[in-house]
């Protein structure tokens, strides 16, 4: 049996979904990236707190899509698995270029990136290959890809906050402490490091507050 795996290159469509209008008024451009088992849709309720008039928010959406076990009813998504990570962050990559060619992002506003946990992978990476000018980095509940070095960030000034919640599922004391020693590494006396009582979930009170 001669087992190959080849490779193709072709064009394909995605979504990606917006929340509020963007207009001389708005003053902060957020781009949000879900964590996963989420739909762009719905992660955007997480953010209709803000205001309306002063806030325009981009959240892509991963491609890769499933059924969200047990019941295999409600549909969710992901960025990235370990297999072919690299390839597949280069779609990623490109998948943000176009939605930023697309909307046009005027330059004269402040741009926020968000991630969360899958999604802090993905918006980390895209800051970092596209030399990204950003006012302001949140990374909420999620890895800092190994990869990514100081230098990688040199050319950025912006603030970062990193979130977390203290009983999050997910984390342990060990992990914990590595994440916050790579954030520092990162990204030094420009961090903030937020703590909050509460599990694996999108803290919206906190997010409402860092604008």
């Amino acid at each position: 049996m001669n087992l190959e795996e080849k490779e193709i290159s072709y064009t394909t469509t995605n979504s990606y979904s917006t929340l509020n209008i963007l207009t001389p008024k708005t003053k902060n451009i957020w781009f949000v990236c879900h964590g996963m088992g989420y739909l762009s849709r719905y992660f955007l309720r997480y953010f209709n707190g803000l205001n309306a008039d002063e806030n325009y928010i981009i959240a892509p959406q991963a491609q890769s899509k499933y059924y969200i076990p047990p019941k295999f009813k409600h549909v969710g998504s992901s960025w990235l698995t370990k297999e072919n990570t690299l390839k597949e962050t280069d779609n990623v990559m490109r998948y943000f270029d176009a939605v930023f060619e697309t909307e046009q992002i005027p330059t004269n506003k402040n741009l926020i990136v968000l991630g969360y946990s899958q999604g802090v992978s993905v918006a980390m990476r895209y800051i970092a290959k596209r030399k990204l000018q950003i006012s302001q980095l949140i990374i909420h509940s999620g890895g800092i890809p190994k990869e990514l070095t100081s230098e990688d960030f040199n050319f950025m000034n912006a603030k970062v906050t990193m979130i977390y919640g203290t009983k999050d599922e997910y984390l342990n004391e060990e992990r914990i402490n590595l994440e916050t020693k790579r954030a520092k590494e990162l990204f030094g006396n420009n961090l903030s490091i937020i703590p909050f009582d509460g599990k694996h979930i999108v803290n919206k009170e906190l997010i409402n507050n860092l604008v």
